[in-house]
């Protein structure tokens, strides 16, 4: 068994490419799952060797791609502590958190080459809790859209201003109504744990969602 740093293998930019690429999944899935937008933009594919539900709206789509891109690198540096999905009604109060807290261990055991492919069973594995999700959760009042928050670490709290990787794109600090809902219950649906990457999955739903 060989143990590694982060520093070996560009071992932050592996785990930032495998979780960017995930988080694209599941935001289309969450998205296709909660009926925030209308089913006819979504467009059946394959990933992880499960169908999943992926837009075939250009904006949306670039929207998120976008996000993501400026995810990466909070990711690759490990100063992303979540990536938090957020469901708003039309007045723009949370209705649901799908929070993603990751954690990156300093050190990565490498005992064969199927890490990658233990990690992407395990992906799998979140991918078709999400997409049963609606069986645990409430419905969603109409007119939903969407936001996606980052919660850093204090380090990179401090540099945010720096980071800005695409033109027009900005960090920006949340709105307290998009990170704190009152009257929320927690409902878990999946924990991995690997060598590579460690991920909790749970939900925050507000109990009353229509007013």
């Amino acid at each position: 068994m060989t143990t590694l740093t982060r520093q070996d293998l560009n071992f932050g930019q592996v785990v930032a490419d495998i979780l960017c690429e995930f988080l694209e999944v599941a935001i289309h899935l969450i998205l296709y799952v909660r009926e925030v937008y209308p089913s006819g933009i979504f467009q059946k594919k394959k990933k992880y060797n499960v169908p999943v539900q992926m837009s075939c709206h250009p904006e949306l789509n670039q929207y998120i791609q976008d996000t993501l891109h400026c995810v990466k690198p909070l990711i690759e540096k490990n100063e992303a502590e979540k990536v938090v999905i957020v469901i708003m009604d039309k007045e723009r109060h949370p209705v649901e958190r799908f929070v993603f807290e990751i954690s990156q261990p300093p050190l990565l055991s490498i005992s064969s080459e199927t890490l990658l492919s233990h990690v992407e069973q395990l992906l799998r594995a979140v991918i078709l809790k999400i997409s049963v999700c609606d069986a645990v959760l409430d419905n969603n009042p109409p007119g939903c859209t969407f936001t996606v928050l980052v919660h850093t670490r204090e380090a990179a709290t401090r540099n945010m201003e720096k980071i800005q990787v695409i033109k027009d794109f900005p960090w920006m600090v949340a709105d307290e109504q998009e990170v704190h809902m009152q009257g929320s219950r927690l409902i878990p649906l999946k924990t991995m744990t690997s060598d590579l990457v460690k991920m909790q999955l749970y939900v925050e739903e507000r109990a009353q969602k229509t007013s």
